[in-house]
């Protein structure tokens, strides 16, 4: 088993797909998987929506889609990405057309240009003729512009004329397949079909990403794996509909990371159904977290921290870990600027003498905070050697100041 610093890598070689370069942010060819995310704004409203892009840019975001959906929309799109540059956020943005893309990016160019990916859903395209001539105006204006695509089919939304064709091939045949498999093949013949189409009309390989995004995970699962033997086209990894809370982050977590397990997948979003009054990072910070725990990417130093018992006392080790986790997300964008390598630091808190030390000598940083009837003290671990015992109201504020002296102290400077 490879490992680095802080945690196993066992997952398989990454399945070799075309790079596409999106606005600067290349996505397959080996590249590191890139993260993704999407709006909830109005798109209309240019201050929301840059406001939303620059908290996703800035939470890891590194591509992040807008609906674009009707022409105050379009318009805004420009002005958008206008608002970003001049205020020194220049993540890529991918404009999600449905239904009239090809209308909105012929009447508004502007809007052509500024998107660094058009993510287009060959069933919302129109049906027969009107399908192959507005498809195709959208590919033209990709190669006009020189941009990339997304061709995303989704399972509710999939070729439906294709569906019926397949479905009568497949009832002619001797031994007929399930209909549920029928319908899983659409979505990837779907997919393929466009491509090829696409690049019929002149479109490179090395522009074009597919997805097939399910809201099943064992059918995502299914559809993944034979997407990637059937061809080398970049693939965007989702499953839709995830849900909302624990349910949504399970169901991501469980399809994607066997599937990123299998050397499949290029770019990933979570598809989260956000919280009331939850922050819309989430999903980055759900797909950053996937990406960390494979052993794929690292992004911010992770806590370890044991769940709890009846040893443990009240909970203030609970509070501390989620303090100590929230500090290092708002110092890493600093520190990532200034040190190498300090997103893989591991850092422990734990509640108690059973596997206290132990688990805080194996972290870079640890503490062990004491548990019901342990002496009032704290051990700090760093590097597997006992530095310094803190006890006391201020033990917080205390192992954050440790852990900010062990980064300057351990990590080189860029």
């Amino acid at each position: 088993m490879k490992t680095t610093d802080s945690f196993p890598v066992c997952h398989k070689p990454r399945h070799q797909t075309c790079s596409v370069n999106v606005g600067g942010i290349i996505v397959g060819g080996g590249a590191p998987v890139v993260v993704q995310s999407m709006t909830n704004t109005h798109t209309a409203d240019v201050a929301a929506t840059t406001h939303q892009v620059m908290q996703l840019a800035n939470a890891g975001s590194e591509l992040v889609r807008i609906t674009v959906n009707d022409n105050d929309a379009a318009a805004a799109v420009p002005r958008i990405r206008e608002s970003l540059d001049a205020k020194q956020c220049f993540v890529p943005l991918v404009g999600d057309f449905h239904f009239n893309g090809h209308r909105l990016l012929s009447d508004h160019p502007d809007c052509a240009k500024a998107l660094a990916k058009y993510r287009i859903n060959p069933g919302n395209v129109g049906k027969g003729k009107k399908h192959d001539t507005q498809f195709a105006t959208m590919v033209e204006l990709a190669c006009k512009y020189d941009k990339a695509i997304r061709i995303g089919v989704n399972w509710g939304s999939m070729d439906q004329a294709l569906l019926a064709r397949l479905m009568d091939e497949n009832a002619k045949l001797s031994e007929p397949q399930d209909a549920h498999e029928v319908m899983l093949e659409t979505v990837i013949r779907s997919a393929l079909d466009s491509a090829k189409q696409a690049q019929d009309l002149g479109l490179a390989k090395d522009k074009i990403i597919l997805s097939c995004k399910m809201s099943v995970v064992q059918d995502l699962i299914t559809v993944y794996r034979s997407l990637s033997q059937r061809d080398n086209y970049a693939l965007h990894l989702g499953l839709t509909e995830a849900g909302i809370g624990s349910k949504g982050i399970v169901a991501s977590t469980a399809a994607l990371s066997i599937l990123l397990h299998d050397g499949i997948g290029d770019t990933i979003r979570i598809s989260l159904t956000p919280e009331p009054g939850a922050a819309r990072e989430k999903e980055v910070i759900v797909a950053q977290e996937i990406l960390q725990t494979m052993g794929l990417r690292s992004f911010v130093p992770l806590v370890t921290a044991c769940p709890g018992c009846g040893r443990t006392t009240s909970t203030y080790f609970q509070e501390l870990a989620s303090q100590v986790q929230n500090y290092l997300r708002t110092q890493m964008p600093g520190w990532k600027v200034k040190y190498q390598g300090v997103e893989d630091m591991s850092v422990a808190v734990m509640g108690c003498v059973v596997n206290g030390p132990g688990e805080s000598k194996h972290a870079n940083i640890g503490i062990s905070l004491p548990g019901t009837g342990e002496r009032p003290v704290a051990p700090v671990y760093e590097d597997g050697e006992k530095t310094v015992t803190l006890k006391g109201e201020k033990i917080a504020d205390e192992f954050e100041q440790v852990i900010n002296a062990y980064v300057e102290r351990s990590y080189k400077t860029k």
